[in-house]
């Protein structure tokens, strides 16, 4: 159930992606690419986490991922707002 679970999220992350690229290359705007970046870390943190063993330590590295699109996210939004 959990790989279920994990496959749906990656598969809504991608769509999420591939909405705000399109985004991207209508308004030539980068703030759209950035946000599709990070739901394509997302989609890849779901997969890793997905396929990865739900008791093992190494799984706390693949947060690490998802660290990353959150920060990809507020950079967006501080650049955005920065102008």
């Amino acid at each position: 159930m959990r790989a279920l679970l994990s496959g749906v999220l990656a598969a809504l992350s991608l769509v999420a992606a591939l909405a705000f690229k399109r985004s991207a290359t209508r308004s030539n705007d980068r703030f759209f690419d950035m946000f599709a970046l990070a739901f394509l870390l997302l989609a890849i943190n779901s997969v890793a986490l997905g396929l990865s063993d739900p008791n093992a330590e190494t799984r706390i590295a693949l947060y690490a991922i998802r660290l990353a699109a959150f920060v990809v996210i507020l950079s967006a939004i501080w650049e955005k707002n920065r102008r």
